[in-house]
């Protein structure tokens, strides 16, 4: 037996405010000037959002308007939470880019020494390694802990939104511990969900709804039996929430962000960055890839790690680890990868179209698995190609 946990948090998180700012400030930018470059960080306590960053642009937004925006979408936006779009204070510092990045971003090493494909026009905006994971657990190729604990998260801010249980407030977190019998689900062993409240509420009404309206329409009966532990709100009230209960930071909940703790992680966020910033971009790159990896039946499950030198167009290393279940060699799958897909900085982002307003919908309940928004890279799209290059060998 073997347990994995993996949790989640809801997008009135005061982590998960930061970076829905940060990503929407993003969003607004690039939809007037694609070719922006942008590096945006948020933090949030108790009356205060500050924006802050490097970003190089042709066009203007108002970031603190945008930042109240998104605070009151949310839900903040009665003084009763604690926290209130409408009337906190909104501080921006904001920078341009450093022109030692911009050197190396705007014209690559390749480019530098003759080399004209336009795919190796720009380098990559940093140095580091990015990992993708992917396995088939879920229909969405994900680990289960992580896929339960966003769709918990989701639900949670579902039945708050929609009146069903009108004394939520916008903070939450979830979390799912699946048992495995080796390395197949065996079932649901503990479920966790904390959710700020109205002060008025009685814990047990708040554990009967969390059971009836959150997480029975949610878990699958066939993986919860008599043994399965559930906590609601163990401290057994939740009333102060948001950034008034927590300072929040922007790229503070990247395992949440991705595999759940599932995979391993580089270590750069995603919110506030543009594409160029192989952090973000590279990292949807090698969650591609191994997505198709498995759905081409080459692995049951298949990790993938990228990794750049700051100006430099390609990768200087391309893994894969099957963790045993490949049906070739990891330095098979690696090979058949580099052949299939081009993970120059430019490749990914024409691929992958990543030059439009799409990230402030990623910015809560996962940046990985989400077939529900139709990003590029849950598609399986080359399995046929990755299959022809490991036969090919």
């Amino acid at each position: 037996m073997k347990l994995f946990t993996s949790e989640s948090v809801t997008e009135g998180h005061p982590d998960k405010v930061c970076d829905q700012i940060s990503d929407a400030v993003l969003d607004a930018i690039i939809s007037q000037d694609p070719n922006a470059h942008v590096a945006c960080e948020t933090t949030a306590t108790t009356g205060v959002i500050h924006v802050m960053g490097e970003i190089s642009t042709k066009c203007y937004v108002d970031i603190a308007s945008i930042a109240r925006d998104v605070v009151k979408e949310i839900g903040y936006d009665n003084p009763e939470c604690g926290f209130d779009g409408n009337t906190c204070g909104v501080l921006t510092s904001i920078d341009a880019q450093s022109p030692d990045i911009a050197m190396g971003v705007n014209e690559s090493q390749e480019a530098k020494n003759g080399e004209t494909d336009e795919n190796s026009l720009i380098g990559a905006g940093d140095q580091g390694m990015m990992f993708g994971f992917a396995c088939d657990e879920t229909p969405e190729y994900m680990p289960m802990a992580i896929a339960f604990s966003h769709k918990l998260a989701k639900q949670l801010a579902h039945v708050r939104k929609d009146g069903t249980l009108k004394y939520l407030r916008p903070d939450g977190k979830t979390q799912v511990t699946v048992e495995y019998d080796g390395d197949q689900v065996k079932r649901i062993d503990a479920i966790v969900i904390s959710t700020q409240h109205d002060e008025n509420v009685k814990l047990d009404r708040l554990k009967k709804d969390m059971i009836k309206y959150v997480i029975k329409p949610v878990i699958p009966s066939e993986l919860v039996d008599s043994q399965t532990r559930i906590y609601i709100n163990p401290t057994g009230r939740f009333v102060v929430g948001g950034p008034v209960g927590d300072s929040g930071l922007t790229g503070r909940k990247i395992i949440v962000d991705t595999y759940g703790g599932y995979g391993r992680h580089g270590g750069g966020a995603f919110s506030g960055k543009d594409p160029t910033k192989v952090d973000r971009s590279a990292a949807y790159a090698a969650r591609w890839v191994a997505k198709n990896i498995v759905a081409a039946g080459l692995a049951r499950k298949a990790e993938v790690e990228l990794a750049y030198a700051i100006g430099v167009a390609r990768p200087v290393s391309v893994m894969v680890d099957s963790f045993g279940t490949g049906t070739v060699s990891d330095e098979a799958l690696a090979e058949a990868v580099k052949k299939v897909f081009d993970l120059r900085p430019t490749a990914i982002i024409k691929e992958l179209d990543l030059r439009r307003p799409i990230y402030r919908q990623l910015a809560a309940y996962g940046h990985m698995g989400r077939e529900d928004l139709d990003v590029t890279w849950e598609r399986v799209n080359r399995t046929e190609a990755l299959r022809e290059a490991v036969n090919n060998g």
